[in-house]
């Protein structure tokens, strides 16, 4: 048997390529849109992919299930759990067309050469959520290996459950959601405590509150640590797991539609344009409508920018905030480095944000020539300013302060007077910033906070600063807080 580990950092998804030796033939569990790492990883180890499974309808990434069925002709082995509600819709068109599948339930079992998996119905963050417990059969075990949690069970956590009310408007359906999460867990430490757990995701995740960064566990290991497996009062367990589950990213939906759908296949899709772009040429993008996302660093976009663009630094947390503030709505240009650039649209159609009308290279010598000509008007910066340097005027109410930080630590402690705002849901409460008096805007380090003050900056904001450092600085400094 052979086990492969791919891992996502952006989007914090774990997947997993799984051969048997024997036979030459492989399964991919809870594919990336991008199948080719697998393929490629595949074919160096002398495997031919022939399946890929999944284990629930994903919410935060575009899967790569349609393409292995239709691009690759793989069997699909799919949830038929849940309901029709849950039913994948892509496996057969309205011709009758349809992509080779199994709706598997609790109970069956496939086998891909000498390897079983049998399926185990684990509802709880989904109502179709299932596992797939792995035994070597050809390596001479009569009992599993591993289990494929997907977002039932992580190393430190469980699924969250409140999915569906929060991002889809299910009413009712998190506290069902956590009390089916309760039963199956029941069933989970019922497995020999030697069984490895693969779970979907890491820490940084959203579809859970307190991920670890180990990718993978024991059964008996999360007996003895998970939080979650703590519990024998199903009324206890219910109650801790809906609270503090951190704020489900605006474009949840959207995953769960087009995953069930079906998404795009890559190969249909238009590839962007590549632009040498002026900064005239970039402005006339802007003021057509366009979204123009500038992926450089804070500290670049900050000194100056093409007024209207938006930052979203290409860091481990761009994908995230990409899908918290962009669609497919608008027409997108992304503006970033040269070699950066394939990378990230790559990273863009992970969360299904296909819609990429160009490519724009931004260095710093083209900015600093814009600087230098009569383009400089059609440029605008921010000033960061220190904790020490604005504190009088804070305290003197002088200017609005924004705090675009989580609700948990916005309770945990707070700048007095400050208006909260989640940097997600800035773009659709930008009207509620007072600007009668300059705006300063914080969150823990000053990162998101720089994020916000483009999107301000892009709404018209222009006496607009970012707090350096954050409240991480402000309160070293011995700046005072409150957390009523």
């Amino acid at each position: 048997m052979l086990l492969r580990y791919f891992y996502d950092d952006k989007l914090a998804h774990a997947s997993y390529l799984v051969g048997c030796q024997a036979t030459g033939e492989a399964i991919v569990i809870d594919p990336a849109r991008n199948v080719t790492p697998y393929i490629t990883t595949a074919k160096s180890e002398g495997l031919n992919i022939i399946a890929a499974a999944e284990t629930h309808i994903h919410a935060d990434f575009v899967s790569g299930m349609r393409e292995f069925g239709v691009e690759h002709e793989a069997t699909l082995y799919l949830s038929g759990e849940g309901g029709p509600d849950w039913m994948y819709s892509y496996v057969s068109d309205e011709s009758g067309n349809e992509v080779n599948h199994h709706l598997v339930q609790d109970g069956d079992r496939f086998h891909i050469g000498n390897l079983e998996f049998k399926v185990l119905h684990t509802p709880g963050h989904t109502p179709e959520s299932i596992s797939f417990l792995l035994t070597d059969r050809g390596g001479g075990a009569d009992s599993p290996i591993g289990i494929f949690t997907g977002d039932f069970v992580f190393v430190g956590d469980v699924g969250r459950p409140d999915l569906l009310e929060k991002s889809v408007g299910l009413a009712g359906t998190a506290e069902e959601g956590a009390r089916q999460m309760f039963r199956s867990l029941q069933r989970f430490k019922e497995l020999p405590e030697y069984v490895q757990v693969w779970p979907a995701h890491g820490a940084g995740s959203a579809c859970g509150k307190a991920l670890g960064a180990v990718p993978s566990s024991t059964v008996g290991y999360e007996k003895r640590f998970n939080w979650a497996l703590s519990f024998t009062n199903e009324n206890e367990f219910v109650n801790s797991l809906l609270a503090g589950q951190p704020e489900p990213p605006t474009y949840f939906p959207r995953m769960k539609h087009v995953n069930r759908i079906g998404p795009a296949l890559l190969g249909q899709l238009v590839a962007p344009e590549q632009i040498e772009g002026s900064v005239e040429e970039v402005a006339s993008f802007v003021q057509a409508g366009a979204i123009i996302v500038d992926t450089r660093p804070c500290a670049a976009f900050g000194a100056a920018h093409v007024k209207g663009t938006i930052n979203v630094p290409y860091n481990r947390s761009f994908t995230s905030w990409a899908g918290w503030l962009l669609n497919d709505e608008h027409p997108l240009y992304v503006m970033g480095e040269e070699e950066q650039l394939p990378h990230i649209a790559r990273d863009l159609r992970s969360i299904g944000i296909d819609r990429i009308e160009g490519l724009i290279e931004a260095t710093k010598m083209w900015v600093d020539s814009a600087l230098r000509s009569s383009s400089k008007e059609l440029l605008e910066s921010y000033p960061d300013v220190t904790p020490a340097s604005i504190a009088d005027q804070v305290v003197g109410g002088e200017v609005v302060v924004v705090d675009v930080r989580s609700s948990a630590e916005w309770e945990e402690g707070h700048i007095q007077h400050a208006k909260h705002i989640l940097l997600g849901k800035l773009p659709e409460r930008v009207r509620e910033v007072p600007t009668e008096m300059p705006v300063l805007v914080q969150c823990r380090t000053g990162m998101r906070s720089a994020i916000a003050v483009s999107i301000l900056q892009a709404h018209g904001v222009t006496n607009v600063f970012n707090l350096q450092g954050g409240i991480v600085k402000w309160q070293e400094e011995g700046l005072p807080i409150v957390t009523r």
